[in-house]
C-alpha cells in the first residue's frame, strides 16, 4: 500500500464560520474574520462582532506577524508529521491588531533559531492528501 491513515495529515472541515477562510486559502490568500462596523478583526470567526453585534465577513491579511508563543513537538503525535521531528508549531500575532493571534506551524527553522518577539510572515502551501492549502509561517529574521 503506497499510503496509509498515518502518512497524511488531517484534512479541515469547514463549516459555515470557516469556509471563507478555506476558500481564501484555496486562491492563496490569507483572510480573517473582521466586523463591518467597528472594524475589529474576530478570530475564531464569528458571524456576529462580540463587541459591537455587528455584521462580520472575511478580509485579506497581511500575513506579517509576530510570534507570540511556540511549541516545539518532539515526539511522533500527527498524522502527517510523524517524521517530520521536530515540528514547530508558533501562535502568531498577526500586524493587523494586538490580540489576533493565529496557530499554525513554523517552517524552514529550527527550535534553537526561534524567539518570542520574533518577525514572520505567511505562506500558503498545499496540504498533502487532499484539495486544501494551509497557512504556515517562516521566519523573515534572526533570533537576537
Amino acid at each position: 500500500m503506497s499510503t496509509d491513515a498515518y502518512s497524511l495529515p488531517p484534512q479541515p472541515a469547514p463549516d459555515p464560520d470557516s469556509e471563507q477562510f478555506w476558500e481564501a486559502t484555496t486562491r492563496g490568500e490569507l483572510a480573517l474574520c473582521r466586523c463591518v462596523e467597528c472594524r475589529t478583526w474576530i478570530q475564531p470567526p464569528l458571524e456576529r462582532c462580540r463587541h459591537c453585534a455587528g455584521e462580520t465577513r472575511f478580509e485579506s491579511v497581511s500575513g506579517g506577524g509576530t510570534i507570540y508563543s511556540f511549541i516545539v513537538v518532539r515526539h511522533p503525535c500527527c498524522p502527517g508529521y510523524l517524521d517530520d521531528l521536530p515540528g514547530l508549531v508558533g501562535l502568531i500575532e498577526l500586524d493587523e491588531q494586538a490580540g489576533l493571534r493565529l496557530t499554525a506551524r513554523l517552517v524552514d527553522a529550527e527550535p534553537g533559531q526561534l524567539a518570542i518577539g520574533q518577525r514572520v510572515q505567511a505562506e500558503i502551501v498545499d496540504l498533502p492528501g487532499g484539495e486544501f492549502r494551509v497557512p504556515v509561517f517562516r521566519v523573515v529574521d534572526s533570533a537576537g
